[in-house]
């Protein structure tokens, strides 16, 4: 273990002045993974020097330590923690250090990177939390109603089940009318929103990956003119904490990554989006581009199955709130260009309704999913049918739940086992895809 000099240095004067009152105000959270590194993000009370300290579990002599982050009020505090210097298919133990002492005393806090099991085995079983619509109640921004959030234990049960990774599908965060025009609202109101106390254990339990909607993008149902999407998406990559939204001429959330032997591709579904009534305007959800590179993308990809997600409903039928359906002509071009192309394998991962559902679209041999999972915390939906064609018989919940994707079984056989559990962890029904 070498530690910078001047790191010491500072930290033996802090101690000597008493200067120390470092604290952690949300995570740590374990962020990507991958077999050569892995981040972990972490927000402090206040400005410190932090660092993670981490070594493999079964060789707690290998200490290794991050670069050294100053956190600052310009940034919430937060920080990004990558950590170099690590082998796949090995589980890390860490502590975070801020000003020279272990924020983290007495917390079991543990990352794992992806093995390498490629040409020398069959890939690893893992499973996959996913779900979308997460509101916190505060009561001074809220609508002088009843409390709309609530039911916040579901993240104790979601990490219960300790998934490997977790997917949030979209309205992670919900903006407020305070909190939609200044950077300081926006930073203020995803601050608020991942500090809650049940939802700490979740961030360290596994890797969190992510995708935006209309809430956590700006107002409700905001399209492309919200004019202060370069600050929502700025909040949104500094507290997700990834490396994935970085593809070229694609400036929102627009991202992949691979987890074992499943691609998973991030849309967005926000930067490009238009109003569905205008009648001197192309409508578009997802735009030509972003299309194009999705189907591109499939067609490269050799994985079993391929998980798109995406803010809103794809598959349904229904043209109510945002669906996809409302846009008919760009709907339809994502579809066909999948069944002409015979990608096989697709399932899209979708939010928004504030209920839950599976939908299935097959034709000239190829079979798609929508798997519309929500919502976590916010009120649910009542819908019984919304005229939903391609919905599932027995895939309907009217109750906040979350949806586990167990993914198994030898490389030439895999099998996905989708598991849609209520707030107290306990199933509410299960499908297996093959």
């Amino acid at each position: 273990m070498k530690l910078k000099s001047t790191f010491i240095l500072s930290c033996l004067a802090a101690l000597l002045a008493g200067q120390i009152n470092a604290q952690i105000k949300s995570g740590p959270m374990n962020g990507y993974a991958e077999m050569r590194e892995a981040l972990v993000w972490v927000q402090l009370e206040n400005p410190a020097e932090v660092l993670m300290r981490y070594w493999p579990i079964d060789n707690p002599d290998a200490v290794f330590d991050t670069e050294m982050v100053v956190t600052e009020k310009s940034t919430a505090f937060v920080a990004q923690l990558i950590a170099d210097n690590v082998e796949p298919g090995t589980t890390y133990a860490y502590e975070i250090w801020g000003d020279g002492v272990n924020l983290t005393t007495g917390r079991k806090l543990e990352f794992d990177t992806q093995p390498l099991w490629q040409w020398r085995n069959d890939p690893p079983a893992f499973t996959l939390a996913t779900g979308s619509c997460a509101y916190a109640n505060e009561a001074a921004y809220d609508r002088p109603s009843s409390p709309y959030g609530g039911d916040y234990e579901i993240f104790e049960s979601i990490a219960k089940d300790n998934p490997d990774l977790m997917l949030w599908l979209g309205d992670n965060t919900y903006l407020r009318e305070a909190d939609w025009f200044s950077r300081t609202g926006i930073l203020k109101r995803y601050t608020y929103d991942r500090s809650i106390p049940e939802l700490q254990n979740l961030l360290s339990a596994c890797h969190h990956y992510a995708i935006w909607d209309d809430h956590d993008y700006g107002p409700n149902d905001a399209n492309r003119t919200y004019p202060h999407k370069d600050k929502t998406l700025e909040a949104f990559k500094l507290f997700w904490g990834s490396d994935n939204y970085q593809m070229p001429g694609m400036p929102g959330v627009t991202g992949a990554f691979q987890y074992a032997d499943m691609h998973f591709y991030l849309l967005d579904n926000r930067w490009n989006r238009t109003d569905y009534n205008l009648a001197t305007v192309d409508e578009q959800v997802l735009g030509e581009d972003q299309i194009d590179w999705l189907i591109e993308s499939l067609k490269y990809s050799r994985a079993p199955f391929k998980l798109v997600a995406v803010g809103g409903q794809v598959l349904s039928t229904a043209k109510v709130y945002e669906n996809m359906a409302n846009y008919e002509e760009e709907r339809e071009e994502l579809i066909s260009r999948i069944v002409e192309e015979k990608i096989e394998g697709v399932i899209f991962l979708t939010g928004d309704r504030h209920h839950t559902e599976l939908s299935k679209y097959e034709k000239d041999g190829i079979t798609i999913y929508d798997l519309t999972a929500s919502p976590f915390t916010s009120s649910s939906h009542k819908v019984h049918d919304d005229g939903n064609e391609n919905m599932m018989e027995g895939t309907l919940v009217h109750e906040r739940n979350y949806a586990l994707l167990h993914f198994s079984g030898p490389r030439t056989d895999r099998k996905l086992t989708i598991e849609i559990k209520d707030v107290d962890g306990q199933t509410i029904w299960t499908k297996s895809i093959e």
